[in-house]
């Protein structure tokens, strides 16, 4: 679910690393919210990312 619609940018893993030095796994999410936008023939829900919301590839509806 955690996917933008637009620059289907998904979930990134990498290394938590504590303070003595030891490696846990660890995932960053995208803030992905649910937005309704106006498409071709009307408004639709889709899941945007903020960065998209914010550099205007949507409009919301």
């Amino acid at each position: 679910m955690a996917k933008c619609v637009i620059c289907e940018r998904g979930a990134h893993f990498g290394n938590a690393v504590s303070h003595s030095h030891r490696r846990s796994n660890k995932m960053w999410k995208n803030n992905v919210k649910s937005v309704k936008v106006k498409v071709a023939g009307g408004a639709k829900k889709m899941y945007v990312c903020t960065s998209c919301l914010k550099s205007g590839y949507v409009e919301r509806a």
